[in-house]
């Protein structure tokens, strides 16, 4: 049984739905806060993820980052070497979509020239009747990126898992690709 600890970068702008993300997926889809107070710093979640087929898991150490842009250089500092991030945006809102290069960007800079796993998030698909960002263009970006792609609904408590599901799946290939790489040296 091999227990990982992966550090998860949480990015995107303001009021995206990352702290609702997070809390849903840590309380396994028991607790949507209808009421939040904006990030203004780092807070950090904790969950482990079982890897399936395998008596292996994941501990997630989730750094939900606050998305105002006047905490991001004091969020970089907390953030220490991703192992794997999460970029969010609400897909009602254009202007979040656009930021995510940039949020992109500013983990990779932390990465150390390292593969680093990542999701790219469209949150609030309850609200798709306000669509600005289409599925399709999403889905393309992310990819050009190396990134995967899911839709979730934080207040629908809808596909809340997947992402972070993903990401520890990735991060255990990783692990497994590195131990390989390492016992043919060997």
């Amino acid at each position: 049984m091999v227990k990982l600890r992966a550090r998860c970068i949480l990015v995107g702008d303001a009021a995206v739905g990352k702290s609702a993300l997070s809390q849903m997926f840590r309380s396994d889809g028991a607790h949507f806060q209808k009421n939040y107070s904006m990030t203004a710093g780092v807070e950090l979640l904790v969950k482990p993820v079982n890897i399936p087929e395998t008596s292996d898991s994941v501990e997630l150490y989730i750094y939900d980052s606050a998305g105002r842009e006047t905490f991001a250089e004091a969020c970089e500092k907390m953030w220490g070497q991703p192992s794997v991030v999460c970029v969010v945006f609400d897909i009602s809102s254009l202007a979040s979509f656009n930021s995510c290069s940039r949020w992109l960007q500013r983990v990779r800079a932390h990465c150390n020239g390292l593969q680093v796993p990542g999701v790219l998030v469209g949150n609030k698909s309850d609200l798709s009747s306000r669509r600005e960002v289409e599925e399709t263009t999403a889905q393309d970006w992310a990819q050009s990126q190396g990134l995967q792609y899911h839709e979730t609904s934080a207040k629908e408590m809808e596909n809340c898992d997947a992402p972070f599901l993903s990401l520890a799946q990735a991060f255990y290939t990783l692990y497994q690709e590195r131990r390989q790489m390492i016992q043919t040296l060997g």
